[in-house]
């Protein structure tokens, strides 16, 4: 058995989110099932995080332990691809250290969330549409305020199983592309629904619903009855995740 990253992509409508659950059809569990088939044994794989139910994933990565060489490992990602859904694609799958871990050895997450006030027959599934374009400005101005903090409880879900709520953000702005907009954030690590309810926060700033010290208070508040509502996860994407070279370069 040898140690491999497996990168992926997916399409998060038809799922419950990447982590298997009792009562929904996750992606983990259809890789895992398609690997277990194709081998003839039972795989399990690792991944780098969790996605809720809805989110995509323009980059995932997983660990496994594959009883196969190097040179099987193409016509396995033929086949692979060949029996899992069109929602999931696998990248390529690379030999790593028998002790790299998906999960404990990434760096970085990066996300992104689209908006837009367009109605659009192709982006609906994809981007979340919003009445009015706010304030790009002024959302980058409260999202440069994450900086200034590592306590992110206040955009946490609640009566989760975590040990902390620290986190270190260490990119979060909003760029405007055409007809769109863009929120990318990165960070050593991210709590459940923390992404989608720091947008929901800052687009009530972008609407001149909230100040700048407003968002502050809510951040410094620690609660997250105060923070803004979460926006819809089909438009959140999980676009990059960080390791140390060593890892990779075995």
């Amino acid at each position: 058995m040898k140690r491999y990253f497996i990168y992926l992509a997916y399409n998060g409508k038809d799922f419950c989110g990447w982590q298997i659950q009792p009562n929904g059809i996750s992606v983990q569990a259809r890789i895992e099932q398609a690997l277990s088939v194709l081998l003839q044994m039972p795989i399990a794989i690792t991944g780098a995080g969790r996605t809720d139910a809805g989110v995509h994933a323009r980059m995932m990565v997983a660990h496994a332990d594959l009883p196969l060489n190097m040179e099987e490992i193409p016509n396995l990602l033929e086949r692979l691809n060949g029996i899992l859904p069109k929602s999931i694609v696998i990248d390529k799958i690379i030999p790593v250290n028998s002790d790299a871990h998906a999960r404990f050895d990434a760096l970085s997450r990066t996300y992104q969330y689209y908006i837009t006030d367009r109605k659009n027959p192709f982006q609906y599934e994809l981007m979340y549409k919003v009445k009015k374009m706010p304030d790009i400005s002024k959302m980058n101005e409260a999202a440069a305020i994450l900086f200034d903090y590592s306590d992110f409880t206040s955009f946490s879900k609640l009566h989760t199983d975590v040990k902390t709520n620290h986190c270190k953000i260490m990119q979060a702005e909003w760029a405007a592309q055409n007809d769109y907009m863009v929120f990318t954030i990165t960070a050593d690590r991210f709590l459940r629904n923390m992404v989608r309810s720091i947008v929901g926060t800052l687009l009530e700033v972008g609407k001149g619903k909230l100040s700048l010290d407003g968002f502050r208070r809510i951040i410094e508040s620690k609660n997250r009855c105060n923070a803004g509502t979460s926006v819809p996860a089909h438009a959140l994407f999980l676009t990059g995740i960080a390791y140390p070279s060593l890892i990779t370069n075995y």
